[in-house]
Protein backbone atom coordinates (compact mmCIF):
# COMPACT_ATOMS: atom_id res chain seq x y z
CA UNK A 1 0.00 0.00 0.00
CA UNK A 2 1.39 3.39 -0.99
CA UNK A 3 1.66 6.30 1.40
CA UNK A 4 -1.29 8.11 -0.16
CA UNK A 5 -3.40 4.94 -0.14
CA UNK A 6 -2.89 4.69 3.62
CA UNK A 7 -4.85 7.92 4.04
CA UNK A 8 -7.94 6.58 2.25
CA UNK A 9 -11.03 6.07 4.41
CA UNK A 10 -13.01 4.27 1.72
CA UNK A 11 -15.25 1.65 3.29
CA UNK A 12 -15.19 3.32 6.72
CA UNK A 13 -18.10 4.85 8.60
CA UNK A 14 -17.51 7.82 10.88
CA UNK A 15 -19.69 9.51 13.47
CA UNK A 16 -18.90 13.19 14.08
CA UNK A 17 -20.67 14.77 17.03
CA UNK A 18 -21.36 18.47 16.65
CA UNK A 19 -20.61 18.04 12.97
CA UNK A 20 -23.10 20.62 11.78
CA UNK A 21 -20.78 23.63 12.00
CA UNK A 22 -17.32 24.95 12.82
CA UNK A 23 -14.55 22.46 13.54
CA UNK A 24 -16.99 19.56 13.47
CA UNK A 25 -18.20 20.37 9.99
CA UNK A 26 -14.62 20.85 8.82
CA UNK A 27 -13.74 17.40 10.14
CA UNK A 28 -16.87 15.77 8.70
CA UNK A 29 -16.10 17.29 5.29
CA UNK A 30 -12.50 16.08 5.40
CA UNK A 31 -13.49 12.53 6.37
CA UNK A 32 -16.07 12.43 3.58
CA UNK A 33 -13.52 13.74 1.09
CA UNK A 34 -11.18 10.91 2.13
CA UNK A 35 -13.89 8.39 1.27
CA UNK A 36 -15.73 7.73 4.53
CA UNK A 37 -19.48 7.52 4.99
CA UNK A 38 -20.28 10.13 7.65
CA UNK A 39 -22.99 10.49 10.26
CA UNK A 40 -23.45 13.96 11.71
CA UNK A 41 -24.85 13.91 15.24
CA UNK A 42 -26.12 17.04 16.94
CA UNK A 43 -29.15 18.19 18.89
CA UNK A 44 -30.64 20.36 16.15
CA UNK A 45 -31.87 17.97 13.48
CA UNK A 46 -32.59 20.70 10.94
CA UNK A 47 -29.06 22.15 11.14
CA UNK A 48 -27.59 18.69 11.06
CA UNK A 49 -29.52 17.78 7.92
CA UNK A 50 -28.44 20.98 6.18
CA UNK A 51 -24.80 20.26 7.01
CA UNK A 52 -25.17 16.67 5.80
CA UNK A 53 -26.67 17.86 2.51
CA UNK A 54 -23.94 20.48 2.04
CA UNK A 55 -21.15 17.98 2.68
CA UNK A 56 -22.68 15.29 0.50
CA UNK A 57 -23.04 17.78 -2.36
CA UNK A 58 -19.45 18.97 -1.98
CA UNK A 59 -17.83 15.55 -1.62
CA UNK A 60 -20.23 13.14 -3.35
CA UNK A 61 -20.05 10.99 -0.20
CA UNK A 62 -22.89 9.39 1.73
CA UNK A 63 -23.63 11.71 4.66
CA UNK A 64 -26.55 11.37 7.05
CA UNK A 65 -27.72 13.41 10.02
CA UNK A 66 -29.01 11.75 13.18
CA UNK A 67 -30.29 14.04 15.99
CA UNK A 68 -28.80 13.11 19.35
CA UNK A 69 -28.04 14.62 22.74
CA UNK A 70 -24.61 13.23 23.62
CA UNK A 71 -25.21 13.80 27.34
CA UNK A 72 -28.16 11.38 27.23
CA UNK A 73 -27.03 7.74 27.31
CA UNK A 74 -30.21 6.50 25.64
CA UNK A 75 -29.76 9.01 22.82
CA UNK A 76 -26.17 7.89 22.33
CA UNK A 77 -27.27 4.26 22.22
CA UNK A 78 -29.89 5.03 19.58
CA UNK A 79 -27.35 7.04 17.57
CA UNK A 80 -24.94 4.11 17.38
CA UNK A 81 -27.68 1.59 16.66
CA UNK A 82 -29.02 3.75 13.83
CA UNK A 83 -25.52 4.16 12.37
CA UNK A 84 -24.84 0.41 12.47
CA UNK A 85 -28.23 -0.34 10.94
CA UNK A 86 -27.56 2.10 8.11
CA UNK A 87 -23.90 1.36 7.41
CA UNK A 88 -23.02 -1.89 9.15
CA UNK A 89 -20.33 -0.59 11.48
CA UNK A 90 -18.71 2.38 13.19
CA UNK A 91 -15.02 2.62 12.31
CA UNK A 92 -14.29 6.18 13.40
CA UNK A 93 -15.73 8.28 16.20
CA UNK A 94 -14.99 11.98 16.43
CA UNK A 95 -16.06 13.50 19.76
CA UNK A 96 -16.31 17.13 18.77
CA UNK A 97 -19.48 18.46 20.40
CA UNK A 98 -18.92 20.78 23.33
CA UNK A 99 -19.62 24.16 24.87
CA UNK A 100 -17.73 26.96 26.59
CA UNK A 101 -19.00 29.35 29.27
CA UNK A 102 -16.95 32.27 30.53
CA UNK A 103 -17.22 33.12 34.21
CA UNK A 104 -14.69 34.06 36.90
CA UNK A 105 -13.94 30.96 38.98
CA UNK A 106 -15.02 32.64 42.21
CA UNK A 107 -18.39 33.57 40.70
CA UNK A 108 -19.16 30.56 38.51
CA UNK A 109 -22.36 28.74 39.44
CA UNK A 110 -22.38 25.01 40.00
CA UNK A 111 -24.91 24.77 37.17
CA UNK A 112 -22.49 26.38 34.72
CA UNK A 113 -19.63 24.18 35.90
CA UNK A 114 -21.75 21.04 35.61
CA UNK A 115 -23.14 21.91 32.17
CA UNK A 116 -19.68 22.38 30.68
CA UNK A 117 -18.26 19.20 32.24
CA UNK A 118 -21.32 17.22 31.16
CA UNK A 119 -21.17 18.41 27.56
CA UNK A 120 -17.41 18.31 27.03
CA UNK A 121 -16.27 15.38 29.17
CA UNK A 122 -19.23 13.19 30.06
CA UNK A 123 -20.59 13.39 26.51
CA UNK A 124 -17.23 12.29 25.08
CA UNK A 125 -17.14 9.41 27.56
CA UNK A 126 -20.67 8.21 26.77
CA UNK A 127 -20.03 8.24 23.03
CA UNK A 128 -16.64 6.56 23.41
CA UNK A 129 -18.08 3.93 25.74
CA UNK A 130 -20.89 2.97 23.37
CA UNK A 131 -18.85 3.11 20.18
CA UNK A 132 -16.01 1.32 21.95
CA UNK A 133 -18.27 -1.68 22.50
CA UNK A 134 -19.02 -1.76 18.76
CA UNK A 135 -15.35 -1.51 17.88
CA UNK A 136 -14.38 -4.27 20.32
CA UNK A 137 -16.81 -6.58 18.51
CA UNK A 138 -15.63 -5.47 15.05
CA UNK A 139 -11.82 -5.58 15.05
CA UNK A 140 -11.07 -2.09 16.28
CA UNK A 141 -11.26 1.46 15.01
CA UNK A 142 -10.20 5.01 15.77
CA UNK A 143 -11.62 7.31 18.45
CA UNK A 144 -10.68 10.99 18.12
CA UNK A 145 -11.70 13.65 20.59
CA UNK A 146 -11.38 17.36 19.88
CA UNK A 147 -9.73 18.74 22.98
CA UNK A 148 -7.88 22.07 23.15
CA UNK A 149 -4.59 23.73 23.97
CA UNK A 150 -6.54 24.59 27.12
CA UNK A 151 -5.41 21.19 28.40
CA UNK A 152 -1.86 22.55 28.61
CA UNK A 153 -2.14 26.27 29.35
CA UNK A 154 -4.30 28.77 31.20
CA UNK A 155 -6.53 30.69 28.83
CA UNK A 156 -6.13 34.47 28.92
CA UNK A 157 -7.85 36.86 29.23
CA UNK A 158 -11.08 34.83 29.19
CA UNK A 159 -12.05 33.17 32.54
CA UNK A 160 -12.76 29.52 31.73
CA UNK A 161 -12.09 27.25 34.71
CA UNK A 162 -14.83 24.80 33.73
CA UNK A 163 -13.64 24.60 30.13
CA UNK A 164 -10.03 24.06 31.20
CA UNK A 165 -11.02 21.29 33.57
CA UNK A 166 -13.19 19.58 30.96
CA UNK A 167 -10.49 19.57 28.29
CA UNK A 168 -7.80 18.37 30.69
CA UNK A 169 -10.20 15.59 31.63
CA UNK A 170 -10.68 14.67 27.97
CA UNK A 171 -6.93 14.20 27.51
CA UNK A 172 -6.70 12.04 30.61
CA UNK A 173 -9.67 9.96 29.47
CA UNK A 174 -8.03 9.50 26.08
CA UNK A 175 -4.81 8.11 27.54
CA UNK A 176 -6.74 5.69 29.75
CA UNK A 177 -8.97 4.45 26.93
CA UNK A 178 -5.94 4.02 24.68
CA UNK A 179 -4.39 1.81 27.35
CA UNK A 180 -7.52 -0.25 28.02
CA UNK A 181 -8.52 -0.72 24.38
CA UNK A 182 -5.15 -1.29 22.69
CA UNK A 183 -5.65 -5.06 22.82
CA UNK A 184 -8.81 -4.67 20.73
CA UNK A 185 -7.15 -2.67 17.95
CA UNK A 186 -8.78 0.59 19.00
CA UNK A 187 -6.63 3.70 18.76
CA UNK A 188 -7.65 6.71 20.88
CA UNK A 189 -6.20 10.20 20.42
CA UNK A 190 -7.03 13.85 20.90
CA UNK A 191 -6.63 16.84 18.63
CA UNK A 192 -5.74 19.95 20.62
CA UNK A 193 -6.44 23.04 18.50
CA UNK A 194 -5.57 26.59 19.31
CA UNK A 195 -7.77 29.39 18.02
CA UNK A 196 -9.75 28.41 14.93
CA UNK A 197 -11.88 30.74 12.81
CA UNK A 198 -15.30 29.34 13.66
CA UNK A 199 -18.48 31.42 13.90
CA UNK A 200 -17.91 31.68 17.66
CA UNK A 201 -14.39 33.04 17.27
CA UNK A 202 -15.46 35.36 14.45
CA UNK A 203 -17.99 36.88 16.85
CA UNK A 204 -15.28 37.57 19.43
CA UNK A 205 -12.97 39.07 16.82
CA UNK A 206 -15.72 41.48 15.80
CA UNK A 207 -16.96 42.46 19.26
CA UNK A 208 -13.87 42.26 21.47
CA UNK A 209 -10.78 43.52 19.62
CA UNK A 210 -8.77 43.72 22.87
CA UNK A 211 -9.21 40.01 23.52
CA UNK A 212 -8.44 39.24 19.89
CA UNK A 213 -5.24 41.29 20.15
CA UNK A 214 -4.07 39.18 23.10
CA UNK A 215 -4.69 35.99 21.14
CA UNK A 216 -2.87 37.21 18.05
CA UNK A 217 0.04 38.39 20.16
CA UNK A 218 0.58 34.83 21.36
CA UNK A 219 0.61 33.27 17.88
CA UNK A 220 3.74 32.59 15.86
CA UNK A 221 1.80 32.58 12.62
CA UNK A 222 -0.08 35.57 11.28
CA UNK A 223 -3.49 33.96 10.95
CA UNK A 224 -5.70 31.55 12.87
CA UNK A 225 -6.44 28.06 11.62
CA UNK A 226 -9.48 27.25 9.52
CA UNK A 227 -11.75 24.30 10.38
CA UNK A 228 -10.35 22.50 7.33
CA UNK A 229 -6.90 22.50 8.94
CA UNK A 230 -8.26 20.46 11.83
CA UNK A 231 -10.02 18.16 9.38
CA UNK A 232 -6.74 17.21 7.75
CA UNK A 233 -5.33 16.01 11.07
CA UNK A 234 -8.52 14.06 11.77
CA UNK A 235 -8.16 12.22 8.46
CA UNK A 236 -4.63 11.22 9.43
CA UNK A 237 -5.65 9.94 12.86
CA UNK A 238 -8.61 8.04 11.41
CA UNK A 239 -6.57 6.38 8.69
CA UNK A 240 -4.08 3.52 8.44
CA UNK A 241 -1.36 6.16 8.10
CA UNK A 242 -1.66 6.63 11.88
CA UNK A 243 -1.75 2.91 12.71
CA UNK A 244 1.06 3.33 15.27
CA UNK A 245 -0.39 6.45 16.93
CA UNK A 246 -2.47 6.06 20.08
CA UNK A 247 -2.83 7.77 23.44
CA UNK A 248 -1.53 11.02 21.97
CA UNK A 249 -2.63 14.65 22.33
CA UNK A 250 -1.63 16.42 19.12
CA UNK A 251 -1.41 20.19 19.22
CA UNK A 252 -2.34 22.23 16.16
CA UNK A 253 -2.13 25.86 17.22
CA UNK A 254 0.14 27.80 14.90
CA UNK A 255 2.85 27.82 17.58
CA UNK A 256 0.67 29.42 20.25
CA UNK A 257 1.99 27.16 23.03
CA UNK A 258 5.64 27.35 21.98
CA UNK A 259 6.38 30.35 24.16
Amino acid sequence: MSVLEQFSLAGNTAIVTGGNRGIGKGIATALATAGADVVIANRDGERGQKAATDIATETDATVEAIPADITDEDDVDQLVKATVNAFGSVDVLVNNAGIVRNAPAEEMTLETWSNVLESNLTGAYLCSKRVGREMIDNDGGSVITVSSISSFIANHPQPQASYQASKSGVDGLTRQLASEWAEYGIRVNTINPGYVRTDLIEGVLETDPEMAAVWYDGMLQEEMAQPEDIGSLAVYLASDAASYVTGESITIDGGYTVR
